[in-house]
């Protein structure tokens, strides 16, 4: 998405579209990826007034994303029926977290990870995740900027678990509200360093209030790592 105040990859990948066809075009994204936020699996579509292979905008853009330093990769391009919305036709979105749990901070991972130096029991995360899982008002999980029209949101998937230094979260769902993910891994961190219980969990999420909310995790650990389309519209069938 576009950043007041600094680039952002939306902008990057506009202009090389532009240099490559001549259209100032808008580029319209699946999942909302806020400042620091990555991903590895977005899927964006842009409406082009002629129909280029898929292979030739690919190498393109990214032959002008590369002269522009950015740091984006264009993995796969395709034409799609004009019915196709990148994010209104999206029946799933995927997101992992990851939290470096370790004395030590972060070396190579620093800026995609979220530092937590004491020990978090990842199992009594996973645990207490359980209670978010399902058809809830996720009004406590949601940024006081959130423009969707209802809190109400299925969680079909939260997962917690710990590889070696780094416990990760994984998150499915249709879609989530404004800082949902971010906001339901910092509370579900507190219950990590034994600050929360599964009950204090589940309490926080009926009192349909933000200010019940635990701490919001930082952007850093966060990414967007698939997008699901039905069959029928799904561009990797297109």
């Amino acid at each position: 998405q576009h950043q007041a105040d600094q680039p952002s990859v939306q902008q990057a990948i506009e202009r090389a579209i532009e240099k490559f066809c001549g259209e100032a075009i808008r580029l319209r994204a699946a999942g909302r990826t806020d400042a620091g936020v990555h991903a590895t699996a977005q899927v964006a579509h842009a409406d082009l007034a002629k129909a280029w292979p898929g292979d030739k905008v690919r190498d393109a853009v990214n032959a002008h994303l590369q002269a522009a330093g950015a740091r984006i990769a264009i993995l796969k391009a395709t034409v799609v029926s004009d019915s196709f919305d990148a994010r209104f036709s999206a029946i799933g979105r995927h997101y992992l977290y990851r939290i470096l749990n370790r004395r030590a901070p972060a070396a190579l991972d620093k800026g995609k990870v979220w530092w937590v130096p004491k020990r978090l029991d990842a199992g009594a995360m996973h645990e207490a995740a359980k209670v978010l899982l399902g058809r809830h008002d996720f009004t406590t999980f949601r940024s006081t900027q959130c423009q969707a029209n209802s809190p109400i949101r299925t969680l079909e998937r939260l997962d917690v678990s710990r590889q070696g230094d780094m416990i990760e979260v994984r998150a499915s769902a249709r879609s989530f509200l404004h800082n949902q993910v971010r906001s339901m891994v910092g509370s579900l961190k507190r219950v990590g360093d034994g600050g929360w219980t599964a009950a204090d969990l589940k309490t926080a999420l009926e009192a349909h209030d933000r200010a019940a909310c635990g701490q919001v995790a930082p952007p850093d650990g966060l990414f967007l790592t698939g997008v699901d389309y039905p069959v029928e519209t799904s561009p990797d069938r297109l």
